[in-house]
């Protein structure tokens, strides 16, 4: 009977609208990876453009869990962080990835702070490198474009951009520690646009593109970043998980454009999860033997 992989998803949970744990979890579970969470907030909501959401800091909570899983000697193949509201919680996930580190467990980063050139309005100035200090730890990180140049200290660029900027600014990244950057919202023209990746054991760069579709969808990272984990788990390479990831999140945000519904909400990725279980090649019977 084959072992079922187990993953730790340090993240917030958003009552409502698409992203962040409520996304994580159905992506990673539906190609057979066992999620476990720890949640960093409670909000009522996502903060991408809804006003009045309630917000509750879960920090006092994370290291409770973390000590009663190690008493309950519980292992991850992989530990997958994404916003942390405060720099308390980058030092508790920093003694998180200690606690649960084990040979060759996989470490990914999304340093969630920033888009658009602008650190969000609940992230302080000095976010950006303390946030270096957690990457350190990482095996993969998957910054955008904007928390790239954050964790690099430069002013932000606007796009587009050309492959030799890229390629610079993906090779400095392995300076901070991982040896495997992702980094979003990469584009070259107006007409598409993707994710760009490095892996330095190889010295590999590698460019993944779909076509730009106008508006701003919410949670987007989060779902790009929760199938690439999905099929590095599966077994499959950086490019290939890239590439899963690109045309998932793709997928979704145009049957969310056809639906017309409120972007606001989060992009309707449910539909898209046949198509992903099918193409990392999961089935009914490999379900059965891992359970």
């Amino acid at each position: 009977m084959c072992q079922q992989k187990r993953i730790l998803a340090i993240h917030d949970i958003s009552c409502f609208g698409r992203c962040s744990l409520t996304v994580a979890l159905p992506i990673i579970s539906a190609v057979g990876i066992e999620v476990s969470v720890i949640p960093t907030a409670l909000l009522s909501t996502h903060t991408g453009g809804i006003p009045g959401y309630t917000y509750r800091d879960l920090s006092d909570d994370m290291l409770v869990i973390t000590n009663h899983w190690q008493s309950l000697d519980i292992k991850f193949d992989a530990i997958y962080s994404g916003f942390l509201g405060s720099s308390k919680q980058l030092d508790i996930v920093s003694k998180i990835f200690d606690t649960f580190a084990m040979s060759g467990q996989l470490i990914i980063v999304d340093p969630v702070m920033a888009d658009n050139g602008l650190l969000y309005k609940s992230i302080p100035d000095t976010f950006p490198l303390e946030m270096r200090k957690l990457c350190q730890k990482a095996d993969i990180i998957l910054p955008n474009m904007t928390e790239a140049m954050l964790l690099l200290g430069e002013p932000y660029q606007k796009g587009p951009y050309t492959k030799r900027y890229i390629k610079e600014l993906l090779k400095r990244l392995t300076a901070l520690g991982p040896k495997q950057i992702v980094i979003t919202g990469v584009y070259f023209d107006n007409k598409t646009i993707g994710a760009a990746s490095y892996d330095a054991v190889s010295d590999k760069t590698e460019f993944s593109f779909s076509y730009f579709v106008e508006g701003y969808y919410p949670g987007t990272g989060d779902v790009f970043g929760s199938v690439l984990v999905g099929s590095l788990l599966v077994g499959k390479s950086l490019t290939e998980s890239v590439r899963n990831a690109v045309d998932f999140t793709s997928a979704s945000i145009v049957r969310t454009n056809k639906a017309g519904t409120d972007m606001r909400f989060g992009v309707h990725f449910e539909m898209e999860l046949p198509s992903l279980i099918q193409r990392l090649g999961r089935n009914k019977t490999e379900f059965l033997q891992t359970n």
